[in-house]
């Protein structure tokens, strides 16, 4: 009996078999703490899972906005020999007449380079169809399976096969406007710098596939136009901010050395020459981005003499418009937003 009181009378932490549960536990706990210091690939996944479940509530909401009349999609047009994630889609009226081009929008999509894809926003391009455009969603390798420059690479080759199949596509190859959101924009103003800016397309070792002549706009929400701005975020700015953007940027690099050349060279702000496109450039009040990025990046393509179009809203501005804003189509915002990319399109397709 007093056997049996003492055994019941020892600590927990004194018990036979309690410190083996524990230290598994533990060993556990600390290998995936040390794996977010020696690799991107966990804080990656994190960032990949709450954009997806992001993209998967964005795509419903837009669902409802979809247009009654009908819209040709041709899908999954492979842009690249023998690489599976070099796919596109493109979405234009039927109503057309046979043989018709029309003004086609390429847009990336965004998700930090490590997440997100085309059919997220597929009901979006349905409804930039639906007002007479042409629009190809594309995708491109998602870090950290692929590092920069691979999407780089990846688009341009992208932008060749849309002109090779313009007819099919019924795509104006005159009139061509890159547009995107996010990371999508990051890419897409890069891709418009190497584009108009031949001695920045050398250091690249890229060809670019468009001409400048052929690029009549760049369409660009919420985006990042200087990659530093990412790794060395505002202090006031939450904490979980700069840890996920530190991991989009170290798996998209594949480096943690944020010094590295390529954070210059894939920022479009250092980039950008008087040649660069008229650009329609926006962002939510309640987005970070806004200020750290599009502003900036707006100020100096004024300071190039590029014509832009800017799309901001006074700090108090209700509601607060987040990151990604101009795809709440249930806010007028978001449709005034969709209104104005429109109207760019049309007022620089016009002339020769």
């Amino acid at each position: 009996m007093n056997s049996i009181l003492t055994r019941a009378k020892k600590p927990f932490y004194k018990r036979k078999g309690f410190w083996w549960p524990v230290g598994i536990i533990l060993f556990l706990i600390i290998g995936v703490l040390i794996s977010f210091k020696v690799s991107p690939w966990p804080g990656a996944m994190v960032v990949r899972l709450v954009f997806s479940a992001g993209d998967q509530k964005t795509f419903a909401a837009l669902e409802r906005h979809v247009p009654d009349k009908e819209i040709s999609v041709i899908s999954n047009q492979a842009y690249r020999p023998n690489d599976s994630d070099a796919m596109l889609d493109v979405y234009s009226a039927p109503s057309i007449k046979p043989g018709q081009k029309l003004p086609t929008v390429i847009w990336t999509h965004g998700g930090a380079w490590i997440s997100g894809g085309k059919d997220t926003k597929a009901s979006y391009f349905k409804l930039l169809a639906s007002m007479g455009v042409t629009v190809v969603g594309l995708n491109y390798s998602l870090a950290p399976e692929k590092k920069y420059p691979t999407a780089v690479q990846q688009l341009n080759d992208a932008h060749k096969y849309i002109k090779d199949n313009a007819e099919r596509f019924r795509v104006d190859t005159d009139r061509i406007f890159l547009a995107g959101d996010s990371a999508g924009s990051q890419l897409s103003s890069q891709l418009a710098a190497i584009i108009t800016n031949t001695k920045y397309a050398k250091e690249m070792g890229i060809t670019p596939a468009l001409k400048p002549k052929e690029l009549r706009g760049t369409i660009l929400f919420c985006g990042i136009y200087k990659m530093e701005g990412l790794v060395h975020p505002a202090p006031e700015l939450p904490k979980i901010i700069g840890w996920g953007d530190d991991v989009a940027v170290w798996a998209y690099t594949g480096s943690r050395d944020f010094s590295n050349p390529s954070i210059r060279q894939m920022s479009a702000f250092y980039q950008v020459t008087k040649d660069f496109p008229p650009t329609y450039i926006s962002g939510g009040n309640g987005d970070p981005l806004t200020d750290a990025q599009s502003k900036p990046f707006a100020d100096e393509l004024k300071n190039k003499k590029v014509d832009v179009t800017t799309k901001f809203f006074e700090a108090d501005h209700q509601p607060s418009l987040p990151h990604e804003y101009q795809f709440n189509l249930d806010n007028q915002d978001g449709q005034d937003a969709l209104k104005e990319t429109i109207e760019f399109v049309q007022k620089h397709s016009q002339g020769s």
